[in-house]
């Protein structure tokens, strides 16, 4: 009896543990966080939370003030883990993103065509009239507003300055990719389709949308955005989110995932003015040579970026849910040029310690 006894309350134990188990709910998903469009409100994230390496930490740090870096931001899932200012810079302190706003164009011009005021396939002189070029009529009139997006209008990269004498022809648009500021010429395309200037059609469609400071600068030579770090960190996000802010679907997510694609057979490692990483090669501005392997072998394959001059950074990682800003000077003074300086790669070795 007492044997039957002890069996009876072993198998009610083994009855209750089996159906506690079958309870037993999946850890929950953390939520992707959006910032506040009306306040500076901004959750956190702390390292130990996510597993990180903290004993690493000093040495990223250490290494951004060497690269003459000015400001960093980690998000994770869109919440701060690190943010970092050097050098007198702060939150309220503005920098230029240099050619990585060229990916607020790109998006701006998805809006414009998502708005059915234009199409990318459409000749760009539909928008621009005839003879914006000084190319052969013929040839000007193969440009579509995709091969500004993709840098393969064919004109002459060696002039940097968009007026009209400087852009001839070198090659037919679409067999040609050639890193050039002819991607200016999309502002005017997205202003003369919505019968805005750029800068208020980008304001209203884009920038109060996701609640970025900032502006833009329409110089002699280049065309530049200039904003906080948060700022560049909240386009990041929409990034990150294929477009979607909040609930609000700001540019479809079809456009967005053409962006962040290859956009052409020359440079597999370019979008639509958005560089991607984990290609099987890749070309750099004013080259022609094509380079095997990956873009930045030290980062995630998955990771997409906007890029400009003196090291200015949007990494976006969608397998980790991470946002990567860097603003600052040059990381090597000596060797400006964005794509050859080895930053990105030297960067994210120092990632790669924190993040494990």
């Amino acid at each position: 009896m007492k044997n039957w006894a002890c069996f009876l309350m072993l198998f009610l134990s083994v009855v209750s543990c089996s159906k506690d188990d079958a309870n037993v709910q999946p850890a929950p998903t953390e939520s992707m966080y959006f910032p506040s469009n009306t306040n500076s409100s901004w959750e956190t994230k702390s390292l130990s939370s996510l597993g990180w390496d903290q004993n690493a930490v000093q040495a990223l740090k250490n290494f951004l003030v060497q690269k003459n870096t000015k400001s960093f931001m980690i998000l994770v899932n869109g919440r701060i883990v690190m943010e970092e200012y050097f050098d007198g810079h702060s939150a309220s302190s503005n920098w230029e993103w240099n050619s990585a706003g060229k990916t607020l164009v790109a998006t701006t011009t998805g809006i414009a065509q998502q708005e059915g005021l234009l199409n990318i396939n459409n000749k760009a002189s539909d928008y621009l009239g005839t003879a914006w070029t000084s190319m052969p009529l013929p040839k000007e009139n193969l440009i579509t507003v995709r091969h500004l997006l993709t840098m393969t209008s064919g004109n002459d990269d060696t002039k940097q300055y968009v007026i009209k004498s400087n852009l001839t022809y070198v090659a037919d648009a679409g067999t040609r990719w050639a890193y050039s500021n002819v991607f200016q010429k999309l502002t005017d395309v997205v202003a003369k389709s919505s019968k805005k200037s750029f800068e208020p059609y980008f304001n209203e469609k884009l920038k109060h949308k996701i609640g970025m400071d900032g502006y833009w600068n329409f110089g002699t030579i280049f065309t530049v955005y200039h904003s906080t770090t948060k700022s560049m960190a909240r386009f990041g996000l929409l990034a990150l989110n294929k477009g979607k802010w909040n609930g609000e679907q700001i540019i479809n997510e079809a456009f967005f995932n053409e962006s962040i694609s290859t956009s052409q057979n020359i440079n597999p490692s370019y979008g639509y003015l958005w560089w991607l990483n984990g290609k099987a090669s890749f070309m750099i501005p004013g080259e022609q040579t094509v380079y095997p392997g990956y873009l930045v072998p030290n980062a995630p394959a998955d990771m997409y970026a906007a890029m400009g001059a003196n090291d200015q950074r949007i990494y976006v990682v969608p397998s980790k849910k991470m946002v990567v800003i860097r603003m600052g000077e040059a990381s090597d003074p000596t060797n400006p040029n964005f794509a050859v300086s080895g930053f990105d790669d030297a960067l994210w070795e120092k990632i790669r310690a924190v993040i494990k």
